[in-house]
């Protein structure tokens, strides 16, 4: 079944075709580096993690248009083209290319109405706003909300796991590196206000909390080898 957009339609089919654009386009943004991209020698700045992480908060940020009664078709669509331009541009303009690809592309594939392209590019280009979201529409609020949530529980988990191998830690600093994943994620879930967004937080740092106590309970020495890094 297809969605609804204010009078156009955005099939299932023209989903898809956004997907595979903003795929090619983060892959080609990698490509036309010589140095093989911005900062990519983390695997989470590679065009492979940063689509991972558009799908993902298209899906929550989806979640979240529904339950508080937003624009899901706005959100959804604004949500896949957020992090367009993340590897070419730099971040503090990467919102900013991001909505003038987003226009771009649906003015030209497609006869969507300009008041839902406005709102579309609105929303990416505010979506790296730092102050209350209150002050945004309900749209982007929730394209904010996913975006951050993306970086809580088990995904922030395995990537902050995953980056421990780059920094050449040992796996009994786990629990420390875990315990920055819980602090980011409440934090994170400090700026959401969305009940439905706030009940995904809890859930997420649940689990993160559970994960590192875990740790500290099975992996031989990890108490006393943090104690030892602390100074105690």
């Amino acid at each position: 079944m297809g969605v609804e957009i204010k009078g156009s339609r955005v099939s299932d089919e023209e989903f898809a075709d956004m997907e595979h654009f903003v795929r090619e386009y983060l892959a080609a943004s990698v490509e036309s580096e010589d140095d093989g991209g911005r900062m990519r020698w983390y695997p989470w700045h590679s065009s492979e993690y940063r689509f991972n992480h558009i799908l993902n908060v298209v899906d929550i940020a989806g979640r979240i248009a529904a339950k508080e009664g937003a624009d899901t078709d706005v959100v959804r669509v604004a949500a896949l083209f957020h992090d367009v331009s993340k590897l070419e541009a730099d971040q503090d303009v990467h919102a900013e290319e991001g909505a003038r690809v987003a226009r771009q592309y649906l003015e030209t594939h497609g006869d969507y109405p300009e008041s839902f392209v406005a709102e579309v590019c609105s929303c990416v280009e505010d979506h790296s706003y730092q102050g209350p979201l209150s002050d945004l529409s309900l749209e982007t609020r929730c394209l904010i909300e996913a975006d951050l949530l993306d970086k809580v529980g088990a995904n922030g988990t395995a990537l902050m796991i995953l980056r421990m191998g780059y920094e050449a830690r040992t796996h009994m600093d786990t629990a420390e590196m875990v315990q920055r994943v819980l602090e980011r994620g409440r934090e994170h879930a400090a700026r959401v206000e969305s009940d439905t967004a706030e009940s995904i937080a809890h859930e997420r740092i649940k689990r993160v909390q559970w994960f590192r106590e875990w740790l500290e309970d099975e992996v031989s020495r990890m108490e006393r080898h943090r104690g030892e890094s602390d100074g105690r």
